[in-house]
């Protein structure tokens, strides 16, 4: 296992020197795969410039995944079977049946339900929570939290609620896309795959905790990785941070 950062401003040159970097170790070790992690905006643009890139003009041991493009092939790999992932029509269904079901239990969200677009803002908060890997535990501490405030109290016991029933309705049914990468998490090790791989991760401008979690698996398990980080050469490595300056996520 190894790790290696790729620090640089935007524009020097670090996604090419990976690149490079990658084409020139596929060349000479055609028995290990190299996977390149992009956003799955970028995946078809990176693929091209790879291919423009290559003396051969193909990339036979070099793959263009995204994090969900990954998970899937670790999956197929290993045969595991995926519950049903809820797309964000079955999201918006599924929460105004827990909405119909709860709303006597409602404070506040109570007299919203019915109001357009309601239940889509539901949708977006619940993936959000989800993205994040928020538990019901740590909603109810901030709602104890908020004790001195009773309109973000209140506001937090029906986030609560409708978390709980959402939960409810998904429990050994469906996942959300949201939560793939936590599975992923809990059966990597099973994947020869991830244990032939080097594994770079070009592109992010930061990582969510389920990404994280993934990412210490990852560590452990592959040949190496490799992670591009946008910052710029006269900022200080050492000591701790401010939240408040330019590259703090970086």
């Amino acid at each position: 296992m190894s790790l290696q950062l790729i620090l640089g401003s935007s524009g020097s040159g670090k996604s090419y020197q990976l690149y490079q970097q990658m084409i020139e170790k596929s060349l000479q070790n055609q028995d290990t795969s190299y996977l390149i992690i992009v956003p799955e905006q970028f995946t078809m643009q990176t693929q091209k410039d790879l291919v423009a890139m290559h003396p051969r003009k193909g990339i036979m041991n070099i793959d263009i995944l995204s994090f969900l493009r990954l998970a899937y092939r670790i999956f197929d790999e290993i045969g595991h079977k995926e519950q049903m992932v809820l797309e964000d029509t079955g999201k918006n269904m599924l929460l105004r049946k827990v909405v119909a079901n709860k709303a006597k239990d409602l404070i506040l969200f109570q007299n919203n339900v019915r109001k357009q677009g309601f239940i889509s803002e539901l949708k977006s908060l619940m993936s959000e929570i989800f993205q994040y890997s928020v538990t019901e535990e740590q909603l109810q501490k901030m709602e104890a939290l908020a004790d001195n405030r009773p309109m973000l109290q209140a506001k937090l016991k029906d986030i609560t609620t409708i978390y709980q029933g959402f939960r409810e309705l998904m429990e050994n049914r469906y996942i959300t896309a949201e939560e793939i990468l936590d599975v992923l998490t809990e059966v990597v090790e099973q994947s020869e795959i991830i244990k032939n791989s080097v594994i770079c991760f070009d592109g992010f401008t930061g990582f969510t905790p389920s990404q994280y979690k993934l990412l210490s698996r990852l560590m452990k398990l592959a040949k190496g990785v490799l992670v591009t980080v946008t910052i710029d050469p006269r900022e200080s490595l050492d000591g701790i941070d401010e939240e408040f300056k330019l590259f703090h996520m970086s």
